[in-house]
């Protein structure tokens, strides 16, 4: 008796756990074979990637040189009030300014009993605009922050302008555009040769307290 011989489809059809075991390798194969590409291509893991991340060296974080970030609250208020007499043009209008502290900021020694007279009869125009003028260019330009109060909620004292807490024989150009925009360059060249700020300098505390105003000579 003659057997037909059996077709594909009816030797899976007979032996159902040979037609699973080999769909189940073809499919196994897939993917790994996908696995394989994906990770080839992708720069998460491509290979080496982690070990130089984990080696490259930081970066060193540039000192400050000028805050050009936002001022607190406090220091806005003190700031517009200072300006509010600068905008005025009456220098009288700073004593509103002064009295918003509890002491009174350090005008210099010979300024300290009676500062609006004083920036009066020093002012080449004789009313004491040249000192609003003053005021106006040095809080023109952006302040240097220092961390140097002893209150460790308002440690921080923000001055300018800035370019009075860098070292002068070091300014970058930008830097020396805005010193000339503070004085005449004989002057300026004068403080870098001596290496030591000798004009305006004003200060106002994390808190709003306005610290100093002064002008600084090779004595100071």
């Amino acid at each position: 008796m003659r057997h037909k011989p059996r077709t594909v489809t009816k030797l899976f059809a007979v032996r159902p756990r040979l037609r699973d075991a080999v769909v189940l390798r073809g499919m196994g194969l897939l993917v790994t074979v996908a696995f394989c590409l994906v990770h080839a291509v992708s720069p998460g893991f491509a290979a080496g990637e982690g070990d130089k991340a984990q080696s490259a060296p930081s970066r060193p974080v540039p000192k400050e040189r000028a805050f050009h970030g936002a001022l607190p609250q406090s220091v806005i208020d003190m700031r517009e009030q200072i300006l509010a007499a600068v905008h005025s043009g009456n220098v009288a209008d700073l004593k509103d300014a002064i009295e918003w502290n509890e002491i009174k900021p350090d005008f210099g020694k010979e300024a300290n009993d009676d500062p609006i007279a004083h920036w009066r009869r020093n002012s080449s125009d004789g009313s004491g605009r040249e000192v609003l003028a003053v005021i106006a260019n040095l809080l023109a330009l952006p302040p240097a922050r220092l961390a140097i109060g002893k209150d460790p909620e308002n440690t921080l004292v923000y001055v300018w302008p800035y370019v009075a807490e860098l070292p002068l024989d070091s300014l970058t150009p930008a830097e020396e555009v805005d010193l000339y925009r503070l004085m005449p360059v004989a002057a300026a060249k004068s403080m870098r040769d001596a290496k030591k700020w000798t004009s305006w300098r004003l200060a106002i505390g994390a808190d709003g307290t306005w610290h100093t105003f002064r002008k600084y000579d090779q004595a100071n």
